[in-house]
């Protein structure tokens, strides 16, 4: 599965367009508060943990989504966006793009 910002993929037609998918991952309030209980290893206002995290969220979003592209029968999923929302006391990492069959 190709996932790529970009409107199109080099060299590839796309020959349908399948529709918007979307991939979520949400870090609940635990994660913060034992990531909290995990800042010995922030140097210079970075902490691993957090990075760590945020990374397997990112990871878990975007295999989502092509997962998702890949049950309507595309190869590739063009226009991928990755946004990050607090809601309440929780981090929801979100990728969306469009689902396409390249020719």
């Amino acid at each position: 599965m190709i996932l790529t910002t970009t409107p199109s993929v080099e060299g590839r037609p796309i020959a349908d367009y399948l529709g918007i998918v979307v991939g979520e991952a949400i870090l609940g309030a635990n994660v913060f508060r034992d990531l909290f209980a995990q800042v010995t290893d922030i140097i210079g206002g970075r902490s691993a943990a957090y990075e760590k995290s945020l990374a397997e969220a990112r990871d878990t979003a975007l295999r989502e989504l092509g997962e998702r592209a890949a049950a309507l029968g595309a190869n590739a999923v063009v226009g991928v966006d990755l946004d990050y929302e607090v809601i309440g006391n929780m981090l929801m990492v979100s990728a969306s793009g469009t689902a396409v069959r390249l020719g």
